[in-house]
């Protein structure tokens, strides 16, 4: 196959409107639930997104349609086969950046320069602006001249809405799928096995590394972290936290120094995952006391700052949600996290792709600060 290879920059985006457009959840009542009022349904189905007082305002608000027509008492029964619509309404986003970078680009994916702040896929509060929002505008923007029925490039993996730097996606359904087997291949390896192990593996098919600014000052030049990951109740996050846990997933990571700020007691690493769990990175680095500059969220030992798992607050915003927790929750940012360089294997060439993405001057070595080790590039070899 013939690849079309950008190697000048690009950057694009398309600022943010004032307001989304509001979301519209479906539903069809399973027989079981025939004979539930309106209210009971959605206060026990969505617990999740809004408390009892708050499903109530959405239903005396309109905001709910049963079989095309809006209902407003929420001691409707239901009948089984029923057709639920519940109409989010617009609402503003928080502001966030809009613009990309695509630091490689060929026939089946393109890897973007992620900014800090900007959500990957929607979620929360951000169902608009992100960066697979992005992607599908850019895509129409050139269908609207080309009239090509090309579907937009879609993400194969996450990087946290603080976190900057590469992120690879597909532009073809057979790119997605062996990137994806990557990036899964790569966690699943980890397993169980021993860091003995893990150092001979050496047929792994992408290879990723981070640069980050820790607190204090690391010891050791190089640090194995191998640390399971799991999940605890949290307030705010309707799934769960991801924390360090004797009895989650197995994770690894490899740590080494690359300068160290006595001054300002912090220190410069890159870090190496060899799997990918959720938060990774902040939970090795603050399990062995040494937390992100900046993290909002976890302290040493791998554990969120603000920790009581059966609070729940009952109060409710303008929407009828929940409001915004006052505890840390995984997507603020304020810490210091770049995907730096990423090294696959093409998913249809099998050709040996190195990208990195370029370095703010706070992650730069002083070394970097004073050259251009800090700039993008792109290479191949076979």
């Amino acid at each position: 196959m013939s690849n079309h290879l950008r190697t000048q920059s690009l950057v694009f985006g398309i600022p943010w409107p004032e307001l989304n457009e509001g979301l519209f959840y479906s539903d069809v009542v399973p027989h079981s639930d025939s004979e539930l009022t309106l209210i009971d349904f959605y206060s026990r189905k969505y617990k999740n997104s809004a408390p009892l007082q708050g499903w109530l305002q959405r239903i005396q608000n309109g905001q709910i349609s049963v079989d095309g027509r809006v209902v407003k008492d929420p001691n409707t029964i239901l009948s089984g086969d029923s057709v639920l619509v519940y109409h989010r309404l617009p609402w503003k986003e928080p502001d966030v950046p809009h613009l990309l970078e695509v630091l490689y680009e060929d026939d089946d994916m393109v890897a973007l320069n992620k900014p800090s702040g900007l959500q990957v896929l929607p979620g929360g509060l951000f169902q608009q602006r992100t960066v697979l929002t992005q992607l599908c505008w850019s895509v129409k923007k050139q269908n609207s001249t080309l009239n090509s029925q090309e579907t937009h490039p879609v993400p194969v993996h996450r990087l946290g809405r603080g976190t900057s730097g590469i992120l690879l996606c597909a532009k073809t359904k057979v790119a997605k799928t062996r990137l994806a087997a990557y990036f899964a291949d790569g966690t699943s390896r980890v397993g169980a096995t021993s860091n003995r192990k893990a150092e001979r593996s050496g047929t792994r098919k992408i290879s990723k590394i981070y640069r980050a600014l820790v607190t204090g000052i690391l010891v050791d030049d190089k640090v194995i972290i191998n640390q399971p990951i799991g999940i605890v109740r949290y307030p705010g996050v309707a799934k769960g936290l991801y924390v360090a846990s004797p009895s989650g997933k197995p994770a690894l990571s490899k740590v080494e120094v690359l300068e160290r700020d006595e001054k300002q007691n912090c220190t410069l690493v890159q870090v190496e995952i060899e799997s990918g769990r959720p938060h990774q990175i902040w939970i090795h680095l603050s399990f062995i006391g040494h937390p992100l500059l900046g993290d909002p969220l976890y302290i040493a030992g791998g554990q969120p700052r603000c920790f009581d798992p059966e609070l729940v607050d009952e109060s409710f915003a303008q929407d009828g949600g929940y409001q915004r927790p006052t505890n840390p929750v995984p997507g603020d940012c304020g810490y210091y996290l770049h995907a730096h360089q990423l090294v696959l294997s093409h998913p249809t060439t099998n050709e040996m792709i190195s990208i990195t993405a370029p370095l703010s001057s706070i992650l730069q070595t002083s070394d970097e600060a004073n050259g251009s080790l800090g700039s993008m590039s792109v290479n191949s070899a076979n």
